[in-house]
């Protein structure tokens, strides 16, 4: 028998689930709420898109092309493995506090892995190499969580105020921050 208690999202006891389980399900949620259905708006250069998933990224994640119409009839069972693999584990997010590990999927997921990252580190004033080692996973453990995400809030929205595309996605944009910041305040 699996018991499991949560408040305001964290864990409280459990048996049978793991901890990094219940934080990857309710992110995901969280992002694919943020992302939302299928899109295929000509000034985005993602192009066609599923709750967030690219045509091209799908294509390249099943190792084939995909066909006319298949992008609109993904499913959140699809891509679950899909961005487990290619963004929660990529960004490390198994290994950041709560709250952060949900900010750095959301910022993968929006603006790639590598970016997250940089801008992890620049919030916690180290070198934005985009690779979370020790000496990163150090300051992350040294730094008050609530501090950390209002200094990588401020960090997404100078990065996205700085492209060329700010005038016509930036109020979505900034409105994400705000949303993601809130989200991950609420984790805590």
């Amino acid at each position: 028998m699996v018991v499991l208690l949560i408040l305001k999202n964290k864990q409280i006891c459990c048996t049978g689930v793991h901890q990094l389980d219940i934080n990857y399900n309710h992110s995901l949620q969280l992002v694919l709420k943020s992302e939302g259905d299928y899109v295929n708006n000509p000034k985005d250069p993602g192009g066609e898109t599923m709750m967030g998933v690219t045509k091209a990224a799908w294509s390249t994640w099943l190792k084939r092309p995909i066909a006319d119409g298949e992008m609109a009839k993904l499913t959140v069972a699809d891509i679950t493995p899909f961005y487990k693999a290619l963004y929660w584990d990529k960004s490390k997010c198994p290994d950041l506090p709560t709250g952060i590990d949900y900010m750095a999927f959301d910022a993968s997921v929006n603006m790639g892995v590598g970016q997250s990252i940089r801008l992890l580190q620049k919030s916690l004033g180290c070198v934005p190499d985009g690779v979370i080692g020790p000496n990163t996973m150090k300051l992350i453990n040294e730094t008050n969580v609530n501090d950390m995400i209002d200094k990588y809030s401020a960090q997404k929205e100078l990065f996205y105020r700085s492209l060329d595309l700010f005038n016509t996605f930036g109020k979505g944009w900034l409105s994400r921050v705000a949303q993601v910041k809130q989200n991950a305040k609420e984790m805590l």
